[in-house]
């Protein structure tokens, strides 16, 4: 039996799909209906529920959203300069099976949802960013360009307490979680008003930088009052009830993501701000039963330095392209345009 395509609405068939998202091992809260509504609604694309069945069974997702500027089209996941977490292809029911029908499976849902996608938005352009999605060989086979990204990712189950936790990390971020005096700063989930404030200091520090910076304050406040509770955490650092540093986290039922946030602080305090950040989001994270904390990207040597210390594994995910180069530059300007 063929595996059938299909694509939902991400408006009347939101509960549907979400049970779907609930199921698979690789998807996050990005992939829920109502973040790809607020995703198509932040970049004006139109969004593409794709779900591969067999008979009944659901064996795959793979939301797309469609990019339409006069004869140029484009097919994304995740939307062209959301800033969201990956998205990409997940698939469902597949880890039962033996190692040879797993991959028929992922191959005929992969290459029926390529199909689907040259056949109802024929994009002059796509680009895909999946992670925790490990067969990327189906776009290969079809002519994509899959080039490999890097990630850091702390494992929250190989301790039996947050003491051999802490005792993982390098000298020196031991030093600055043990000796910080607890009675000089508090680390705690802040509110959606703090979701604002770091997607702010985050702005600010790119444009410090000189770097574009496309994630808005609204759009993450959105993200965080609309998902589940809990989706969308916002740590902050306080020191005398003034907010110096703060991380943006997306949890699924598994992982903790290192969203936005953990910029260097303006702040003339001497505490390893972001350090402590960090060991918070992690303790919680463990004693919360997580499995991972991903720091999101292992791509920049100067950052790569920082997040080393927390002993993590490098993983890899995958940039998967067709198509003409540079509409990314074109959707650019559109987006500043707006």
């Amino acid at each position: 039996m063929s595996i059938e395509i299909t694509t939902l609405d991400p408006w009347t068939d939101a509960d549907e799909w979400n049970r779907y998202v609930e199921r698979s091992d690789g998807t996050n809260p990005f992939f829920r209906a109502e973040a790809l509504q607020l995703q198509a609604d932040d970049t004006d694309t139109t969004p593409h529920l794709l779900a591969g069945f067999k008979g009944q069974e659901a064996v795959g997702l793979f939301p797309i959203f469609a990019y339409e500027r006069g004869p140029i089209t484009g097919a994304f996941s995740p939307a062209p300069r959301s800033w969201s977490c990956y998205l990409g292809p997940a698939t469902l029911n597949v880890d039962k099976l033996k190692q040879r029908k797993a991959d028929r499976r992922v191959k005929r849902f992969l290459e029926g949802s390529i199909e689907w996608i040259e056949r109802e938005v024929s994009p002059v352009y796509t680009k895909i960013v999946a992670a925790e999605f490990e067969d990327v060989r189906p776009f290969v086979w079809n002519g994509f360009d899959v080039e490999p990204g890097y990630t850091y990712v702390v494992d929250l189950t190989t301790p039996d307490s947050e003491a051999e936790l802490a005792e993982q990390f390098s000298s020196d971020a031991r030093s600055n979680v043990r000796n910080a005096e607890e009675d000089e700063y508090v680390v705690e989930e802040g509110d959606n008003e703090d979701v604002a404030r770091i997607v702010e200091q985050v702005a600010q520090r790119y444009e410090s930088q000189g770097q574009p910076f496309h994630l808005t304050p609204e759009f993450a406040q959105a993200a965080h009052a609309t998902l589940p509770d809990g989706s969308i955490r916002p740590y902050v650092c306080r020191v005398e009830d003034e907010v110096v540093g703060g991380i943006l986290v997306v949890e699924s039922d598994t992982t903790r993501y290192r969203w936005q946030g953990g910029v260097k602080p303006d702040a003339d305090v001497d505490l390893a701000i972001n350090d402590l950040l960090d060991w918070h989001v992690m303790r919680d994270g463990f004693h919360d039963g997580l499995e991972r904390y991903d720091l999101v990207g292992a791509g920049v040597p100067s950052i790569n330095r920082y997040k080393a210390k927390f002993n993590p594994q490098l993983e890899t995910n995958y940039t998967i392209t067709a198509g003409a180069f540079g509409l990314d530059l074109v959707v650019d300007r559109y987006r500043k345009l707006r």
